[in-house]
């Protein structure tokens, strides 16, 4: 699923192609796909987009009076729709404009689980009302109290749940994870304050480096996989601090962590 960093990106793209042109009309292509009636999407026709921003794993388009709440999922994505076919394949959601490109909601897959939200623009979303803050926003008083309301929950866990940190998802998780030197299994309520501290510099990091790599995009997998995992098959290489790394396994999903980080154990299912 999409995390933080990709959503950013993402939103960011497509601002930049289409920010301040008019909603000429919409098109739901799934009955599954609108999840609201009130207000109608069509409220937005005349309007033109001011900004593409995010709440967690999020997209928000911001007409003057409506918003569109868009959730990828796992394998969503709005692409550039310039054909406009009455059935385009994966296709959800479409958004028409004047001078520019449609914007289709496609995704990939037979679950249908992307959806599109309407909101009243200047309102508190209640899709919102249980979503932490954005990993990217936190600050040590915020994850402290984050830690210290988990308790005894492991930290892979606690930074992947929605409703204590919105964004991150497993592969930030092992990031974070790996670069703060914690081990995934961590109780909450044992990490120490510099251990919390060497945590949120590396939510801080990570998030940062995944967006770089995310806007840098050139369609190789392999340069985007983050400092724990490499892609499977290529030698490991040497990673800070003498620990080595290789990469995780595609056939068995495991991913190796150096031994003192989590006592001899290897993280198995958390990727």
């Amino acid at each position: 699923m999409p995390e933080l960093p990709e959503i950013r990106v993402h939103a960011e793209r497509l601002a930049e192609s289409h920010r301040s042109h008019v909603l000429k009309g919409v098109q739901a292509l799934s009955f599954t796909a609108l999840k609201t009636f009130d207000p109608p999407p069509e409220s937005a026709v005349g309007q033109p987009l001011g900004s593409v921003t995010t709440r967690g794993k999020h997209l928000l388009l911001n007409f003057d009076t409506v918003t569109f709440v868009v959730h990828l999922m796992q394998g969503g994505r709005i692409v550039a729709d310039p054909k406009q076919s009455k059935k385009p394949r994966n296709g959800l959601f479409r958004w028409l404009f004047t001078d520019a490109d449609a914007w289709l909601l496609t995704e990939a897959g037979h679950e249908r689980k992307a959806g599109v939200w309407v909101m009243r623009s200047g309102t508190d979303p209640e899709l919102f009302a249980d979503l932490g803050p954005d990993a990217d926003a936190l600050d040590q008083g915020m994850l402290n109290a984050i830690l210290d309301t988990a308790g005894g929950s492991r930290l892979h866990g606690v930074l992947r749940d929605q409703h204590r940190v919105a964004g991150l998802g497993r592969r930030l998780a092992n990031e974070i994870c790996w670069t703060a030197q914690l081990s995934p299994f961590s109780p909450c309520k044992g990490i120490a304050a510099d251990d919390r501290s060497r945590l949120l510099e590396s939510i801080t990091r990570c998030i940062e480096e995944s967006i770089e790599d995310e806007a840098s995009d050139d369609g190789d997998d392999s340069a985007h996989a983050g400092g724990l995992r490499s892609r499977w098959g290529r030698p490991p290489e040497v990673y800070g601090r003498g620990r080595r790394r290789s990469g995780q396994s595609r056939r068995t999903g495991q991913t190796p962590y150096c031994r003192g980080q989590i006592g001899g154990r290897t993280c198995r299912h958390i990727l």
